[in-house]
């Protein structure tokens, strides 16, 4: 009977140690949305941002994350390029997660998507990059030579054309390559994170 109810003990025990040693395994999608914007021209390298958890994170059935828990996280790149072809960066490094009941988890996440949009996208290395050259771009620099050539018409004629095309052109391109560009990642901006390493979920990973 004793024999029986030792067992009985340890099995409990295995149980309640393999329950505080869960962990979700890398590749683990976390839904959030932001809840402050960050941005290239707004923000400096270092600054917090937080976001809130819109799809419960399952393991086994079991909810791990849910609803509405706080993840908090520091900008680790900002880029504004100005070259034309450059892409403005941000990057979103997430340190803590945080449950509604007050537990606090380390995580280690890296950004695979946004709803953004517009020309945005987010690279393998987990960085988002705003618009590069686009439509707007292609057509003042147009607009630009255009303008050099009626105005070299004016003056002088069909060489005159020539020369002020290349003049219009030139100036255009000019302003385009020392031109920066900005991004921003609005507050409500629906973002997808992957675990980039297992999130332990023990109670010497927990911060409570």
């Amino acid at each position: 009977m004793k024999k029986s109810a030792l067992l009985l003990c340890l099995a409990f025990a295995t149980c309640a140690v393999a329950e505080t040693n869960l962990s979700l395994p890398e590749g683990t999608a976390v839904k959030m949305r932001m809840e402050n914007a960050v941005s290239t021209y707004g923000n400096k390298v270092g600054d917090t941002w937080s976001g809130r958890v819109t799809t419960p994170v399952a393991l086994d059935g079991k909810t791990i994350i849910p609803v509405g828990s706080t993840i908090e996280g520091r900008v680790t790149r900002l880029t504004e390029p100005r070259r034309i072809k450059g892409k403005p960066t941000i990057d979103l490094f997430p340190e803590m997660v945080t449950l509604p009941n007050g537990e606090k988890y380390v995580l280690r996440a890296v950004m695979v998507d946004t709803n953004v949009g517009k020309g945005t996208d987010v690279s393998q290395e987990g960085e988002f990059k705003g618009n590069g050259m686009d439509g707007r771009d292609k057509k003042e620099i147009a607009i630009g030579t255009g303008a050099g050539v009626v105005s070299g018409a004016l003056i002088g004629g069909g060489e005159g054309a020539l020369v002020g095309a290349a003049i219009g052109g030139g100036a255009t391109m000019v302003h385009w390559l020392v031109k920066k560009r900005y991004t921003v990642m609005p507050a409500g901006t629906e973002v997808v994170m992957e675990l980039s390493r297992p999130m332990e979920l023990s109670a010497a990973s927990s911060g409570k």
